[in-house]
């Protein structure tokens, strides 16, 4: 039921609400002390993180626990405000092998953000998905409040001023963890529309993909980091000259805190295995998991002990 009551939150008709209507994406909202709000227009993580809010609901789940699932769809026929704004549920809305899906945002919308989020001028880098939109390099967003002057600009890297420690995270580079994030729902939407719903990826390039294809051409960005290119240099060592060239060393991977949002150079603390180090995962899954396989096994049997273990 809090699903509801945030989805109703965030999609508030007019300017209380997160989603901008003329420019298909979600921002932040400021809600001043005299009770007028404002869209802060930042294409940022804010914008992405809804489409990460989506579960696939398989029919024996729903066969399991029938009074929770007659209440959940009870409370969203009674909730009207939403219809226009989230994913339909319920009878009449299910997809491949009869699965429902609980999601933030409705088709259309998953569309437009989709078509942001893969184009390589904004989110989509050689190295994964940005934490702000590349277009900020060219047309910082500023604010003013109080009579300052407020900047948001795109910083791959790290910051350029003391603000925050100088710590710029949240503004350009690539971070493991929400992309991760996004892989997982784009997977879960797989499972329920499978080859009907696709996108072109890169945005402009009139290459289509389901959006099997689209998580893991994301992972394959993710992975590119720590993988030689062409001229034998890994894009995570940057210009460490020790680390792409000694022998002792070269093969000696970190795995940074986060990553340069143009060039895949690692940023920050060095050993966050426990997050960077989910690219293994990465390679895992999609070195033993096809689409066919997903869609006719489900989250389940496609992620269960067969899959682990094979």
């Amino acid at each position: 039921m809090e699903f509801l009551f945030i989805a109703r939150a965030m999609n508030a008709i007019g300017r209380e609400g997160m989603w901008d209507e003329e420019d298909g994406f979600y921002y932040d909202v400021l809600r001043s002390p005299d009770g007028t709000a404002t869209r802060l227009k930042v294409r940022s993580m804010v914008g992405l993180l809804p489409l990460c809010a989506a579960t696939v609901i398989e029919k024996w789940q729903r066969e399991r626990v029938p009074a929770l699932t007659a209440a959940i769809y009870d409370r969203w026929r009674r909730m009207p405000e939403l219809h226009e704004s989230i994913h339909p549920t319920g009878p009449g809305h299910l997809g491949i092998a009869e699965r429902g899906i609980m999601g933030l945002v409705i088709e259309s919308r998953l569309r437009r953000i989709l078509t942001r989020m893969l184009d390589e001028n904004e989110f989509l880098s050689p190295y994964g998905i940005r934490s702000l939109s590349r277009y900020h390099a060219e047309h910082p967003y500023v604010f003013n409040a109080g009579g300052q002057e407020y900047r948001v600009s795109y910083l791959p890297a790290e910051s350029d001023s003391g603000m925050f420690g100088g710590n710029s995270n949240w503004r350009g580079p690539i971070w493991m963890p929400v992309n991760v994030l996004i892989i997982r729902a784009l997977l879960h939407y797989y499972a329920y529309y499978g080859d009907n719903f696709k996108i072109q990826c890169p945005t402009g390039s009139g290459k289509l993909m389901n959006l099997f294809e689209v998580a893991r051409e994301i992972a394959n960005r993710l992975t590119r980091i720590f993988l030689r290119d062409e001229t034998g240099r890994r894009p995570v060592f940057g210009g460490a000259e020790k680390f792409q060239r000694d022998l002792y060393w070269r093969d000696h991977l970190l795995f940074y805190e986060y990553f340069h949002g143009d060039n895949g150079a690692g940023l920050g603390a060095s050993h966050q295995t426990g997050w960077t180090g989910v690219v293994a995962l990465l390679i895992e899954i999609f070195g033993k998991l096809d689409p066919q396989t997903l869609l006719a096994a489900g989250q389940g049997g496609a992620f269960g002990r067969e899959i682990e273990t094979a």
